[in-house]
């Protein structure tokens, strides 16, 4: 049982650490340079992430369409 306080307190410990630690970070004076810096940043890595996969889903998309007609030679020659 005693191991088990001891656990809890160093936990609660950690968390007291944790929450000053915070607590320093929204104390501090805003800097809307570093902010908006840090959002256009955000933006721009988001766009990439975004541009990644959509590229990524196209891909896919062409490769079952060529993979459906490589299986289905017919319906080649049956369009229109």
């Amino acid at each position: 049982m005693s191991e088990r306080v001891e656990t809890l307190k160093k936990a609660r410990e950690r968390m007291i650490e944790d929450r000053d630690a915070h607590a320093k970070v929204l104390a501090a004076p805003f800097d809307r340079d570093k902010a908006e810096r840090a959002r256009s940043k955000f933006i721009e890595i988001q766009a990439l992430i975004e541009a990644d996969v959509t590229e990524r889903v196209r891909q896919r998309i062409l490769r079952a369409c060529w993979d459906c007609r490589a299986e289905q030679p017919e319906a080649n020659y049956h369009q229109g």
